[in-house]
Formats: structure tokens, sequence, C-alpha cells
């Protein structure tokens, strides 16, 4: 049993505490922080009416090293789960290794000023924590987190060697909003307008955003328009797969979110640099997320599927030549809302941020330094996706995809 500090009070945060707090013989002791007090009260009330949990709640800025610092140890956590902001990855990670404990985040670190990101500044803690005897676990979400881990275990059982992966990210949800974002909005356009890289012979090759589409038939939503476009995983993925000849990332997007992700981006309301209004230094962006509204408030309202899986092709461990297989889940939005009250594409992130945890302080995951998912068994998570909400299926198909 153990005692965690969770960062940040998003739709993410909610399901993975609820999740904790489902857990007790895991989770003893379950604290929450972000920078606006009342959302970790809403929190803790929700879980207290839903498992009666008793949440401790505080006021922090996730960006302020001396502060979280005290908070940890005046908390004591085995454990600190970053589900705040990309950009606040590198201050809890120091803040982490002053207090001497572990870290567990679900996306790398995105500098605040560039929309751009990759694991580097990351990856350099390594030694650090290593030198601590503490553990950094990165990306612990679906994707990157599950779709990591759904790649590691088919090489485990069926592929001795990957060759062409496709990581395929499907909301198949309608919320019933002209626009929303599905997660945090300012996160959410900032990676969709990035520009579309893939890996691909040794290499990263940069694509215009929103450059190339394709239509596929996902299980329990129907037909989609995908588009190809950067996702960290695909970092990590060609790092622990050197073999990988080609690694690519689509997410399915609705006309009307295209529309009007353009006209934002014609208007300029998708700057990340500050501008100046009435006497002040705004960020187009960050004004935009402040008037959409919030993923977490979109749970009671949407309906259908997700479906989030990988297909990879390689060679198959049985010696029967090359293969193809298709691994995913499909996440009911109506069921992740009655069971935690959050919309399925927090659930599917809150989920394994909790299973990660638990990985973490169970030692079923353990080392010092800084690992991505590749590096661990995929076994005992895979396990505990099954038990805990986001079963997973396995088939092969007839051969590579032909997009």
């Amino acid at each position: 049993m153990s005692t965690v500090l969770v960062i940040g009070a998003g739709g993410v945060s909610s399901v993975c505490v609820h999740k904790m707090a489902m857990n007790r013989e895991i989770f003893s002791d379950i604290h929450l922080a972000s920078r606006t007090k009342s959302k970790c009260d809403a929190i803790a009330r929700s879980v207290k009416d839903r498992t009666g949990v008793d949440v401790a709640t505080y006021e922090i800025d996730a960006e302020e090293v001396p502060a979280m610092v005290n908070l940890i140890r005046k908390v004591q956590p085995s454990l600190v789960v970053n589900l705040a902001l990309p950009y606040q990855d590198l201050p809890i990670m120091d803040a982490c290794l002053e207090a001497g404990v572990n870290y567990l985040d679900t996306a790398n670190y995105e500098p605040k000023d560039e929309a751009k990101f990759e694991y580097k500044w990351q990856w350099a803690y390594h030694d650090r924590f290593k030198d601590a005897g503490l553990m950094a676990l990165l990306g612990s979400g679906f994707d990157p987190g599950v779709t990591s881990v759904f790649t590691m275990w088919l090489k485990k059982h069926k592929l001795k060697t990957i060759r062409q992966l496709d990581i395929l990210d499907c909301n198949g949800g309608d919320h019933g909003q002209a626009f929303a974002t599905n997660f945090n909005p300012e996160i959410n356009i900032r990676e969709v307008t990035a520009p579309a890289r893939h890996w691909e012979n040794g290499e990263f090759v940069e694509t215009p955003a929103m450059g190339k589409k394709i239509t596929f038939d996902f299980e329990g939503v129907g037909e989609k328009n995908a588009y190809m476009m950067y996702h960290e995983e695909l970092e990590s993925l060609a790092k622990f797969n050197p073999e990988l000849e080609r690694a690519r990332f689509w997410m399915t997007f609705g006309d009307e979110y295209i529309k009007h992700l353009t006209v934002l981006q014609n208007v300029g309301m998708t700057r990340i640099d500050p501008i100046k209004y009435q006497g002040k230094d705004i960020i187009p962006l960050q004004f935009l997320a402040a008037v959409l509204p919030k993923p977490e408030s979109l749970g009671e309202t949407t309906k259908g599927n997700t479906n989030i899986g990988v297909i990879a092709t390689g060679e198959a461990l049985d010696g029967s030549g090359e293969k193809t297989f298709y691994i995913n889940n499909i996440c009911s939005h109506e069921a992740a809302y009655e069971e935690t009250g959050n919309q399925a594409v927090s659930y599917t992130t809150g989920v394994p941020a909790m299973i990660g945890s638990a990985m973490v302080v169970q030692n079923q995951w353990a080392g010092e330094g800084v690992f991505n998912m590749e590096e661990m068994d995929p076994d005992p998570f895979m396990d505990m996706l099954n038990e805990h909400g986001l079963p997973w299926q396995v088939k092969e198909l007839d051969g590579p995809v032909d997009f």
C-alpha cells in the first residue's frame, strides 16, 4: 500500500484519482494538487460520493520547484503522478529529484514558446535519477503509453521483429458541441497544427500538418477520416525498436472540427506567441482554450466509442514468415462517464496512468533512471488493462496496411 501525490485536476486526473480510490489495496492514501484547488475539491467530492474514499487536496503552482518540494516533503508519497501540462514536466522532475521521490507522467515535455515536443529534455535526466536511486516513468497514458505497451506485447508474443507500425487513434464520440477538444485545448491544438512527422528508413520525415488523410473502418465506430500527425511515442518506439522501417501515427477528426480549426488558424487564434491586448501580453491560443468547453465538462453529453490500437507487420515468432496483427481497445463514452463522471478520452488516459502508477509502487516495474514504457515487461500492464476497464483484443490481418 502506497501514498501517491497527483498533480493536475483535469479530466485525466479525475479518472486516475477515481480509479486509484477503487484500488485501496494498492493506493492507501491519495493526495491531489493543482493551481486551482477548487478543481481538486470537486474531484475529491466525486471520489467520496462514488467510493467513500477521502482525497486530500492542495493548491500548488507546479512550475514553482521550491513549493513543489515542500508539498512533496509534507505528503511523503512514494510516487508523484504528473497529470499537469507537458511544459510543467521538467520542474516537477526537478522537485522529485530534490525531494527524493519517484516520478510518472503521461506526456513528454513541450516548451511553452514552441509547439515542439520530444523526449531529449527528459532523457537527459536519466543519470540524475539513476544517481539518486529513483525511477521516472514517461508516457503512461494511452498514446503514448498503452500503444507502446501494445507494440511490445506483440513483439514479445507474436512478432520477432516489427517492420511497419501504424498507430490509429479514433474518437467516434459525439459531444454535441459545435467545436470542442477532447483533451486540454491548448495541447490538443498545438499538436494538431504542428507539422506531421513519421519514421521511415532510419529518420523522421516531415510533411505539412493534416497533409495526409486516409479512411479507415473502426470497429464500434464505423468509417472515419484519419490524418497523419506526429506523436511522441514514434520517437521512443523507433529508439527501442531499431529494426522499424516505418512508423506512423493517425488520428481521426470530423469535418466540423477541421473547418473550425482552419478558421481559427486563419484568424490567428492558434498562435502561441504573445500579442498586446489592452496593454497586456496575451497568448491567443491560451485565450481560446479559456473560452472553449472544458474537456472534463463533456462527459455527460458525449455518446459513442473510442477505438485506439496499433497495426504491426513483421517476422512471426513461430517462423511462419511475415505476419500482420491488429491490437486495440474499444471504450464507451457512456460507460466511462457512468463509472467516473468523465468521457472516454479522459478515461483512456487516466486508467493507464493509474496502472502505470500501480506498476511502480508495487515494484512490478522498477529501475533507477528515466524509462519509457517500451523498456518494461508488457504482461502485467496488459493484465491490468483487462481488469480495470480497458479490455483489449488482438487479431491477425491478411497482410500489411495498404495506405
